[in-house]
């Protein structure tokens, strides 16, 4: 998909040159950039996930076996 973005001059100056450098277009930066800082986001994400039971009486694996009894 194409997408067109705006960005400072400075920024696609030292773009050209990272790419230059690297022997990769600058639609390839661009794409590595997104998918790190894709990465780098859905980390933190499930990082913060963790504890969101400490506050629960009941431990995780005790609501998993009540959930179970519960099936037929």
């Amino acid at each position: 998909m194409r997408t067109i973005i705006d960005l400072p001059e400075e920024q696609v100056q030292r773009l050209g040159e990272l790419c230059r450098r690297e022997g990769v277009s600058r639609a390839e930066a661009v794409r590595r950039a997104v998918t790190d800082y894709l990465n780098a986001h859905g980390v933190r994400e499930r990082q913060e996930a963790f504890g969101m039971w400490r506050e629960r009486q009941v431990d995780g694996l005790e609501y998993e076996r009540r959930l179970r009894r519960e099936w037929p």
